[in-house]
């Protein structure tokens, strides 16, 4: 089954919880922060499934890097594969 959700790239959208409570149909929902070097989760999926990359890529993985949310085993898997590239080998 996780396969099979990894491979529609459906992730769908995260959100933080920043105070518990309730939330109903209607009530307005504010970003309160943004991180600068944020990338979508569908871009993060594409990139961990990804098998060759595009120097478009290439630049979205640097950026993903620096993104503080993005689990470090993550983050280590996209340094693997950036040194796999010839040019960054």
């Amino acid at each position: 089954m996780v396969k099979k959700f990894f491979a529609s790239r459906r992730t769908g959208f995260y959100l933080a919880v920043t105070r518990e409570g309730e939330v109903g149909a209607g009530d307005e929902m504010t970003i309160v922060s943004s991180e600068p070097n944020a990338i979508p989760v569908s871009e993060i999926t594409r990139l961990y499934a990804e098998k060759r990359f595009s120097p478009a890529d290439v630049a979205s993985l640097q950026r993903a890097l620096r993104v503080p949310a993005l689990p470090e085993s993550w983050k280590e898997y996209f340094r693997e594969r950036l040194e796999q590239i010839p040019a960054f080998g």
